[in-house]
């Protein structure tokens, strides 16, 4: 009998922004076919690694928003002269147009209900609640007497967190009933697409992880300096750093997080989590998660710990697909932390900052940068209390919180 030739596996990669060029190169380098489709917008001025891609394509957009049914129109297009074995999409804002592409393309990975768990601040709150999870209380910003309920139940400060976004971005804090009412009134009809959560002061931490075949195979416990929205909304400077696996808070952690992708039945892929211990009670709480790399370079401070880079072994996990044999690479044991502030200066001179455990440097304009490495977690926490100080002197510069996300 002849011998039944294979086809070469095509990827489609979904990226309204641009970032993962290693996911994009570890795809090619894996022998896949490369399709990728990003904002027309980049077209000019993108930095993609071309020489990876076998097909580049631009989407018409707004603000990198990209028409649904102009881009399923355009991927069906391409899908009548090319087969895709996987669509990805690598960032948050894109997981919904990925999912309904899957949807329509009966191509395995997350579809609508799952991407919701992912995306919907509504969504993974109710699941985590009926998975036994612990999350600040919490209302849907849609029925007045429920949220009037709320209010009379739940004590000042809430938080106003759209469902759809990401990180800090469009959150809004209400000390009151009279403030909150306001925020709520200036949304309009806009207002169901919001969740209105008790607001919980502590420590903030990430949990940032790989997930193949549904299980968990590598996971690093972090934790902030600052809370992100505190940075977010009251201008200072970015910082977390890895924790010892052998502390308690780092067993808690991994333990919840591992009960949370369960709960959100992520099967394979890349995920960012976040959770905070309430200063009042001490509990832990579960925020938010994400089917992504985590952002604000924090792919590069787990690389630089323990030499896995995210992207990369998310292509991986990606490509091996629910039956595919996913081998996790040698992992280094060590930790680092990352400090990253807005910059008055275009181009701020770190050369002073000259300690060996500085491992990388951000490059971009009117911004600061810093990853340190060392064997000794002390070490790291010293090195960023130190640089914090010396950031907030003589480089650091303010500007309002995001409303909408920026490159």
């Amino acid at each position: 009998m002849p011998k039944m030739s294979s086809r070469q596996k095509t990827i489609l990669i979904i990226a309204s922004y641009e970032k993962g060029h290693e996911f994009v190169r570890t795809c090619k380098r894996e022998g896949w076919r490369v399709v990728l489709i990003t904002s027309a917008s980049l077209e000019h001025e993108h930095k993609w690694p071309t020489e990876c891609v076998d097909e580049l394509f631009f989407m018409k957009d707004q603000a990198k928003v990209w028409d649904p049914a102009e881009t399923l129109r355009a991927v069906s297009f391409l899908a009548r002269t090319r087969e895709f074995d996987r669509i990805v999409p690598l960032d948050d804002f894109d997981l919904e147009m990925a999912a309904m592409l899957r949807e329509h393309l009966r191509i395995p990975g997350m579809g609508d209900t799952t991407t919701r768990y992912f995306r919907d601040k509504l969504a993974m709150r109710t699941r985590a609640l009926s998975a036994g999870l612990r999350v600040p209380d919490f209302v849907h910003l849609l029925n007045d007497a429920r949220i009037d309920a709320f209010v009379e139940r739940v004590p000042a400060p809430w938080v106003v967190k759209p469902r759809s976004s990401a990180g800090a971005i469009g959150i809004k804090k209400a000390a009151s009933k009279e403030q909150l009412w306001e925020i709520i009134n200036a949304l309009g009809d806009e207002r169901p697409t919001y969740v209105l959560e008790r607001f919980v002061k502590g420590d903030v931490f990430h949990v940032d992880s790989l997930i193949h075949d549904s299980r968990v195979v590598f996971q690093r416990a972090s934790r902030y300096g600052r809370p992100p929205l505190d940075v977010s909304h009251a201008g200072d400077v970015f910082t977390s750093r890895i924790l010892p696996a052998s502390t308690d808070d780092s067993r808690a952690l991994l333990e919840m997080n591992t009960a949370v992708l369960g709960a959100m039945r992520l099967v394979r892929g890349s995920s960012h989590t976040e959770f905070i211990r309430g200063a009042e009670d001490g509990q832990l709480y579960f925020l938010e998660t994400s089917a992504r790399v985590g952002g604000a370079h924090i792919a590069e401070m787990i690389e630089a710990a323990t030499g896995l880079n995210p992207w990369r072994e998310w292509a991986r996990v990606e490509l091996a697909g629910e039956d595919g044999h996913y081998v996790l690479p040698p992992i280094r044991d060590e930790y680092a932390g990352i400090l990253v502030s807005l910059a008055r200066q275009e181009k701020p001179d770190t050369t002073a900052f000259d300690d060996p455990e500085i491992v990388w440097r951000l490059e971009k304009k009117h911004h600061l940068g810093l990853i340190v490495r060392s064997p000794s977690p002390s070490r790291v926490e010293e090195l960023l209390d130190q640089y914090v100080v010396r950031v907030r002197s003589d480089f650091h510069a303010t500007a309002p919180p995001l409303e909408r996300p920026t490159d």
